[in-house]
């Protein structure tokens, strides 16, 4: 896992930016990916919110969904004051780096600057072209 290989080995950062722009769906999503951030299984959750996206504001980030996604875990962020303080922080930073939509990351070496990486999926495939040329660089 690309976790596993680059992250906990020191080598790259990468920044999950979530936005929640769509309604009550987008924001009770994105509360449960900063919760399960706390537990280490963000990419988890994020990968399968999105794998099982529904129709905008029809009230498909269910209970039941989040703990499948969750791996059957509680990743409940909706009321959480530290996850009010995650989601102001991560804003900004979104729009500081020139984020308008989600998913976006920002991927670069540990300790250098981070950059805008467009990924052609949530899989590790869609990632690890921008990874790798953060490393050639």
């Amino acid at each position: 896992m690309l976790v596993d290989e680059y992250v906990r080995t020191g080598r790259v950062r990468i920044v999950f930016r979530g936005l929640a722009f769509l309604g009550p769906d987008s924001v009770r999503a994105l509360r449960a990916a900063v919760a399960a951030g706390r537990q280490n299984r963000l990419w988890n959750v994020v990968e399968g919110l999105y794998s099982r996206q529904g129709a905008e504001n029809s009230g498909w980030v269910s209970d039941a969904m989040l703990h499948e996604v969750a791996g059957h875990r509680a990743v409940d962020g909706s009321s959480a004051p530290w996850i009010d303080r995650e989601l102001t922080k991560s804003s900004k930073a979104a729009q500081a780096a020139g984020i308008a939509g989600t998913p976006a990351f920002q991927v670069g070496r540990t300790g250098g600057p981070l950059e805008l990486v467009q990924v052609s999926s949530l899989g590790a495939e869609g990632l690890r072209p921008a990874i790798e040329s953060a490393l050639a660089e």
